[in-house]
């Protein structure tokens, strides 16, 4: 899926300059990649981690993993294949916002380590930040909002990750943040104190 098809195509560079983005919006551009087992807090942390920089005025935007199967990757399953198809237009998405020098959030499963050290390979350093969101399957199954764990038990739901499906921790992220022990205040806190001491935002 990932082979060029288009030919006779060049990249445009326009005269605004990412250093011109940095200054006019007061903030350092990036991506925030949040990866757990469902029912680990990625999108709840996201969706107060994006209500905390709107408030103290930075640009942040929030690319969610149901979100984004409603629409751009709405001909997606969850085999492996699709998983890192999924992972791949994601980080591609990413990208572009962090160009834009938008504070990106994704909150995706993205269970494969290669797929997201390959979403990392697109960005330049610094750019790509992450977090991984660690919380013991017990206590994704005793939280299970969608219900999702009970049917993937009952074989209902196919290639369910930690379950019928695999998640590969990652292995040296940015942070990792345990929300078995951590409030989602605390998660949010800690993730934008890395932000500010990074330079990526002022508070």
């Amino acid at each position: 899926m990932t082979t060029q098809k288009a030919t006779n195509i060049k990249w445009h560079h326009g005269k605004i300059s990412r250093d011109d983005r940095v200054n006019l919006m007061k903030q350092k551009g990036g991506t925030i990649w949040l990866t757990g087992l469902s029912g680990s807090g990625k999108s709840t942390i996201a969706v107060e981690l994006e209500h905390a920089l709107i408030e103290n005025k930075h640009q942040a935007y929030i690319l969610d993993g149901d979100n984004i199967r409603h629409g751009l990757n709405k001909n997606l399953g969850f085999s492996p294949e699709d998983r890192s198809e999924n992972i791949r237009r994601i980080g591609e998405v990413a990208k572009l916002f962090t160009d834009a020098n938008i504070i990106t959030i994704t909150a995706f499963i993205s269970p494969y380590r290669q797929d997201r050290d390959n979403a990392r390979k697109l960005f330049q350093a610094g750019e790509f930040i992450e977090i991984y969101i660690k919380c013991p399957l017990e206590v994704c199954e005793q939280r299970d909002t969608k219900g999702l764990y009970k049917k993937a038990r009952k074989g209902e739901v196919k290639e369910f990750t930690g379950i019928s499906a695999p998640y590969e921790e990652p292995l040296n992220p940015e942070l990792t943040i345990d929300t078995s022990k951590m409030s989602i205040e605390e998660s949010t806190r800690t993730i934008i104190a890395y932000l500010e001491e990074k330079g990526y935002v002022k508070f």
